[in-house]
């Protein structure tokens, strides 16, 4: 067994369930830090591990095909070994990436040809090289190669985009099927839907897709620009397509709001770089709201960040401190701050697994988002 649904809240779409792995099991929903180059950005993986608990974390094909490239991690036995993080880990398929270069790729019916953005040389994607890449790797759950479309999109252009997702889709099922994993453990592959914002294309990729029986789904191309309700929208029309017996992934949302608004519509996983670029940035996450904590209001507090929070930075640092870290340049800031962002992610969405697990979830939700999307203390 994959993924073993527990439990349906009440009174909304929400969800609660594991996904198996050889690397372990994991709670859904589920937040995933972002570590797109094989690391999460200012924490190592002792942090990672035993003070945020991460129960699986993201890679990028296309960065880790650039570098450091599928020689090293064949020989360094796989992604897992190569980063000493021995729990699941999914990568993406590297198509965001690849559509974004607009003016350095080239779209083909067979695949992508695009120029590294490291040093302008030249590579082409298709579906079953990308299989292949993500073999070398070793991740525990593989994505497709899809094409993200952009916002707005023109109903032709989403209605060409969708077809070679679902065409490229089957052939990525194929290169699946065809080859083996490299390092003695299972691997599983997820479809993506795509569609833009026009319900028919999401209802003809979801249907598409769940012909060719992937171990899971995720909705792409949201979050790319459009109004957050258009995003809950989508979200919620697309997952009445997908299957109840497999998890649903909602890539690259979002903010905490977001993420507990597409868990009432039926998403199980999530990721998202906002908490650890926010951090760097000097915007961190409470249970009151958001603080930018370079701001000179807090040049004397010597409260913690946030006084319901147990992670480590909150135990032991005071807002005053990492002030002065940020202010001052010094690299201890980003790493206790990415410590407290991504720890407040996981105990919300460790949270919200409990409110629907006791069918409470939509007044919890109500009450929660009040809290924290407001914004505390912005003066300069």
């Amino acid at each position: 067994m994959f993924f073993r649904l527990e439990h349906s809240d009440k009174s909304s779409k929400a969800r609660a369930g594991t996904i198996f792995t050889d690397h372990g099991a994991i709670p859904t929903p589920i937040f995933m830090p972002v570590g797109t180059q094989g690391t999460v950005k200012s924490v190592n993986q002792d942090m990672l591990k035993n003070e945020i608990d991460a129960s699986i974390i993201l890679g990028n094909t296309y960065h880790l095909y650039l570098r450091p490239g599928t020689d090293t991690m064949e020989n360094a036995g796989g992604l897992h070994n190569f980063m000493n993080w021995h729990r699941p880990i999914l990568t993406d398929s590297g198509g965001f990436q690849v559509f974004s270069l607009s003016d350095l790729r080239k779209l083909k019916n067979d695949g992508v040809e695009f120029q590294s953005h490291l040093d302008g040389s030249k590579h082409f994607f298709s579906p079953e090289k990308v299989i292949n890449i993500q073999r070398f790797i070793g991740s525990d759950i593989m994505m497709v190669l899809d094409e993200c479309t952009p916002y707005p999109c023109e109903y032709d252009y989403a209605l060409n985009s969708t077809e070679l997702t679902s065409n490229w889709a089957v052939l990525n099922r194929e290169a699946f099927d065809i080859s083996e994993p490299k390092y003695g453990y299972k691997q599983f592959i997820f479809g993506i839907i795509q569609g833009s914002v026009y319900t028919d294309l999401r209802e003809k990729s979801a249907k598409d897709l769940v012909k060719l029986n992937f171990d899971g789904y995720a909705i792409g191309g949201l979050a790319v620009g459009e109004p957050a309700e258009k995003m809950y929208e989508i979200t919620d029309f697309t997952t009445d397509f997908m299957p109840v017996e497999k998890p649903r992934y909602l890539m690259g949302v979002g903010r905490p709001e977001n993420i507990l608004e597409s868990i009432e519509r039926g998403v199980d996983m999530f990721d998202c770089v906002m908490p650890t670029r926010n951090a760097r940035n000097a915007y961190l996450f409470t249970s009151k709201g958001v603080l930018t904590i370079k701001n000179s209001i807090y040049k004397n507090d010597f409260t913690p960040v946030d006084a319901e929070c147990n992670c480590y930075t909150c135990k032991n640092y005071s807002k005053a401190y990492l002030r002065h870290l940020y202010n001052a340049k010094e690299l201890l800031y980003f790493q206790l701050a990415t410590i407290h962002n991504l720890k407040f992610y996981l105990n919300l969405i460790r949270a919200a697994r409990e409110q629907i697990l006791n069918d409470n979830f939509i007044n919890w939700k109500d009450q929660i988002i009040q809290k924290i999307s407001s914004k505390l203390n912005q003066e300069a």
